[in-house]
């Protein structure tokens, strides 16, 4: 499971070399440090051969639902068989995306209580969820974008903390995962290859429970417990 995350680089020109982001002069970046579900997120899609960088809503709203207060708002997909879901199959063919970030949380229950951890890369570098989009549109017009990030087995180093983890591409597979020509079987055959990249965690503070607090305080690491 991916429940929150941050994405905290203080320029979006940043993300524009790392991505290679083109055509999206409208966006009002904002550094997060403590992404949380309904929330908007930061996606990269391809559209017209450009990578382009929007801001859609964190929860994925299945097209054909009819009911938006009924809706589910899916934040995660397994990768296992995000092919084959119903709410996720469509988006899995047409509308994949990067989820720019440079770390994640995730709880231990010790006793009664949920002791957070952040996860990163080394040196705190940037990498890209993989993640799919979906557009919901209402019968008067409203339109909503949505998105999900895609889960797998977790890693020896967050399976301590949890039994799933978010699924990062290698900087090498971010292109096949955005190409409009992929073809199903090769973006299974990527995501059956998965081999998640070497981790570091710590201890954080629990007011990254609340997605009320978001300030670079979050980060501080805190004693860990093991």
């Amino acid at each position: 499971m991916c429940g929150r995350f941050s994405l905290t680089v203080d320029e979006f020109f940043i993300l524009i070399e790392r991505f290679g982001i083109k055509g999206s002069p409208d966006i009002e970046y904002r550094p997060s440090y403590n992404i949380a579900p309904s929330q908007p997120v930061l996606i990269i899609r391809k559209r017209a051969g450009d990578l382009q960088a929007a801001y859609v809503k964190w929860g994925l709203i299945p097209a054909w639902v009819k009911d938006l207060q009924k809706a589910p708002r899916i934040i995660n997909a397994r990768s296992e068989t995000v092919g084959e879901k119903p709410s996720f199959r469509s988006a899995f063919r047409r509308r994949r995306c990067l989820i720019p970030a440079d770390g994640f949380y995730e709880w231990k229950k010790e006793g009664q209580k949920k002791i957070p951890f952040r996860f990163h890369l080394p040196q705190d570098q940037l990498f890209a969820f993989a993640g799919i989009w979906e557009k919901w549109q209402g019968a008067e017009g409203e339109v909503i974008e949505t998105s999900s990030i895609l889960t797998a087995e977790a890693s020896p180093d967050v399976a301590p903390v949890h039994e799933r983890m978010p699924l990062i591409l290698k900087t090498e597979q971010e292109k096949m995962w955005l190409a409009e020509e992929a073809e199903e079987k090769d973006l299974k055959e990527l995501i059956a290859a998965f081999k998640p990249p070497r981790l570091e965690m710590y201890r954080v503070s629990q007011a990254v429970n609340s997605p009320r607090n978001n300030s670079p305080q979050l980060l501080e690491k805190k004693d860990t417990l093991f």
